[in-house]
């Protein structure tokens, strides 16, 4: 292989998909993941997760020649940091994985070379991870681009997203985010957005902070009109009239990468000014409890009034509908938590969009639906829209799926 132009290091959601858009683009992408798995897996033209258009991405890069993986970064024009950035104690983000990523090409640093930090990251990271280049290489000092900007694209058309979306592009200075804004340039349709490292960071996490508070006014409303016994879905839609009202839809919690992590990058480092950020967490946490409980309510009462125990139907697992990403996902703990207080019940366990899973026995959606006495919606799949569910089934829609037929 031709020496790489670009080292992509993290090949997980983001970086795999962004890998095989810049091969694509004839520019050499050398890949880089500490899982050797992973690493195997691409090498073969292969993937390890599930995303529309990304097989052939990948299988045609790498046969091209111009994506290659490792589990080491080689020597190259532009790194690209797409690593997690997960929590320590106290939902405080950890950085750890961004900081050994930049260490780990240190090394390979030289002048005009331009360092690219795309992992959701707290205010300042990007300016850290300068000071942390300079203090290693201090001869490099000033002759660096270094640059943030965080991707803004949805589970299940990341491809697309990834060319068609604006982004917002932070540099540590106007050279560096120029630089970058050139780079991108070469592979984005949608606009880019110059602004600063710290202003770009905090870009990526107001985003998906706002979309938590609206989806928890949602979540609170859910609550209320279950106590107040109106339907929820039938008031948010007549609600919605109104020309400058537009409620979104409840669920069964918050989850995924991004929406369900992000607020808290912004409370642990603004506990006090961050009110409502915080509270939208807690009450869109709860939504997820309150689900495992409805439940389990339902289980009792199904048990007093039959006298026999109830089987039961968990219908999705995923963070969304249509993909197969279980991060962070509301439903998983809800089945988990159901499952926790089992008492010889039979569960049916459903996500069709994957195969296995090492925890939970699956099972075919109609045959739950089929076979269950109670059949719990968590996740709101195109399979489950269209099944017919007899009238001696009890049913728990915590997502619309049969007010939204």
């Amino acid at each position: 292989m031709n020496q790489p132009k670009v080292v992509m290091i993290g090949l997980g959601y983001i970086g795999l998909p962004t890998a095989a858009l810049i091969a694509q683009n004839k520019t050499y992408v050398h890949g880089v993941d500490i899982n050797p798995n992973v690493v195997d897996t691409i090498n073969a033209g292969k993937i390890h997760i599930v995303e529309p258009e990304l097989d052939n991405a990948v299988a045609n890069a790498v046969k091209e020649g111009y994506l290659k993986a490792s589990t080491t970064p080689v020597e190259a024009n532009t790194y690209l940091i797409v690593v997690p950035t997960p929590f320590k104690a106290k939902n405080e983000p950890d950085i750890s994985f961004v900081e050994a990523a930049t260490k780990a090409i240190i090394p390979l640093l030289k002048p005009n070379d331009l360092y690219i930090i795309e992992s959701t990251s707290p205010v300042g990271t990007t300016e850290k991870m300068m000071e942390l280049i300079y203090s290693e290489r201090p001869e490099l000092q000033n002759q660096l681009s270094i640059a943030y900007c965080p991707e803004r694209v949805l589970p299940g058309n990341v491809m697309y997203e990834l060319v068609h979306n604006d982004r917002v592009i932070g540099g540590i200075n106007e050279s560096s985010t120029e630089k970058a804004v050139d780079f991108y340039r070469q592979f984005i349709k949608g606009d880019l957005h110059k602004t600063n490292a710290r202003t770009a960071e905090m870009c990526k996490l107001v985003e998906n902070s706002s979309r938590d508070v609206q989806i928890a006014f949602a979540n609170e409303l859910s609550l209320i009109c279950d106590k107040a016994d109106i339907n929820v879905w039938e008031l948010i839609k007549l609600a919605n009239k109104h020309p400058r009202v537009n409620i979104l839809q409840p669920g069964c919690g918050v989850g995924g990468h991004c929406i369900a992590v992000d607020p808290y990058f912004i409370v642990s480092d603004y506990p006090m000014e961050s009110q409502i950020i915080g509270k939208a967490r807690e009450i869109n946490n709860y939504k997820s409890f309150w689900c495992a409980e409805k439940i389990q309510t339902a289980k009792l009462q199904f048990e007093i009034k039959h006298g026999r125990k109830p089987s039961i139907a968990i219908m999705g697992l995923a963070f969304k509908p249509n993909i197969d990403d279980l991060r962070e996902s509301p439903a998983k703990y809800i089945a988990q938590k159901v499952l926790q207080n089992a008492n010889n019940e039979e569960y049916f366990i459903v996500e069709p969009n994957i195969e296995s899973h090492k925890v939970f026995k699956l099972t075919g959606y109609k045959e739950a639906i089929e076979k269950a006495d109670i059949i719990a919606f968590l996740v709101a799949h195109n399979e489950f829209k269209n099944t017919n569910i007899g009238s001696d089934k009890v049913v728990l829609d915590f997502c619309g799926i049969l007010s939204n037929k």
